[in-house]
């Protein structure tokens, strides 16, 4: 019988959400593990780093990379990985764009090092030590990996296959996406999105819609919302109307907004542009009649102004692939 094919599973700076949506295929994990051998995944095998260096490069059939690029070591296990795999995807939000890591990019890395290492309430440290990539003790030299200046997408370190959207993906789709690997289906261009769909999640969503017209933002906590119509028309920022299908809209289904984990819909490049854009559609600032223009800039910043926290809340799971790639200066 011939060696079955290899399988990865690889996180980086990730929360290891995506590995527990692996295991929840259940039973159809037995699938994978009849077709695939399974090789390396850190949280789940005890496979070393030094075994994934002895194979030879393209010796694993697929590789499912999870989490951003926040350290050199994150970096150096991509570039590793993508040697060794015929098809790397970009397993989950973290992968794709950055994912919440990437928030971090809206701060310098002297502020995370203050406030985790030096200024945080609870901090023990009157010698004000902070992490270096080399410490030097009795027993020899410790060694770390640099933290870089910038959480990072795989695609800006490696050439990545295809792109699996989600925080985490849903087990369906993971499924359907094995499956077809499995089976030999012909899989889309390389650079494809898949295990999602082209459209937007407020085409998956059942709640009624109308012309929407919003004079003000909502807190979650603030309302309780009618489970039966369009959240963002009851002025809940819901990220749906610009994020991509394939989770069957999940989060809207149990009276909570979509935060946009799936990422931006076919053909849109910044997920947080196109949100910015479908809101200024449906601001609902009153009578024209008589408005100076200054009293206009006024009404729509007042209503913008609701919203507390804008780009972690248009760029939560995708700073590091939007336009502004984290930054704000």
């Amino acid at each position: 019988m011939p060696p079955k094919p290899k399988l990865a599973v690889y996180w980086a700076s990730s929360c290891g959400g995506c590995e527990i949506a692996l295991v929840n295929l259940h039973e159809r994990i037995l699938d994978v593990d009849a077709h695939l051998d399974f090789v390396f995944c850190p949280c789940l095998l005890d496979t070393k780093k030094k075994d994934v260096e002895k194979m030879e490069d393209g010796s694993l059939a697929i590789t499912f990379f999870n989490g951003a690029i926040r350290t050199e070591e994150n970096e150096e296990m991509a570039h590793l990985l993508r040697r060794k795999s015929q098809l790397l995807v970009a397993y989950g939000a973290c992968a794709w764009q950055g994912g919440i890591p990437s928030l971090s990019n809206f701060a310098a890395k002297d502020d995370h090092f203050n406030t985790i290492y030096l200024s945080g309430p609870t901090i023990d440290n009157p010698g004000k030590v902070i992490p270096h990539t080399t410490t030097q003790v009795p027993e020899g030299t410790l060694h770390l990996p640099r933290f870089y200046d910038r959480v990072k997408a795989l695609k800006e370190v490696v050439e990545v296959d295809y792109f699996m959207p989600g925080c985490p993906p849903e087990s369906r789709q993971i499924w359907n996406v094995m499956e077809a690997m499995l089976k030999g289906c012909p899989l889309p261009p390389r650079g494809s999105v898949i295990g999602a769909g082209t459209s937007t999640v407020c085409d998956e969503c059942t709640r009624v819609k109308r012309d929407k017209a919003v004079n003000t933002f909502h807190r979650k906590y603030e309302i309780d919302p009618d489970p039966k119509i369009c959240l963002l028309e009851q002025g809940i920022l819901c990220m749906g109307i610009a994020t991509r299908d394939g989770c069957t809209a999940l989060c809207p289904k149990v009276n909570m907004p979509c935060t946009g984990c799936y990422g931006p819909p076919a053909g849109v490049t910044d997920q947080a542009a196109k949100m910015v854009s479908a809101l200024g559609s449906i601001l609902d600032i009153g009578d024209l009649k008589g408005m100076a223009p200054e009293q206009l800039g006024e009404r729509v910043d007042a209503m913008l102004d609701s919203i507390p926290d804008p780009a972690g809340t248009y760029l939560k799971y995708g700073a590091a692939g939007s336009i502004l790639g984290g930054r704000t200066e």
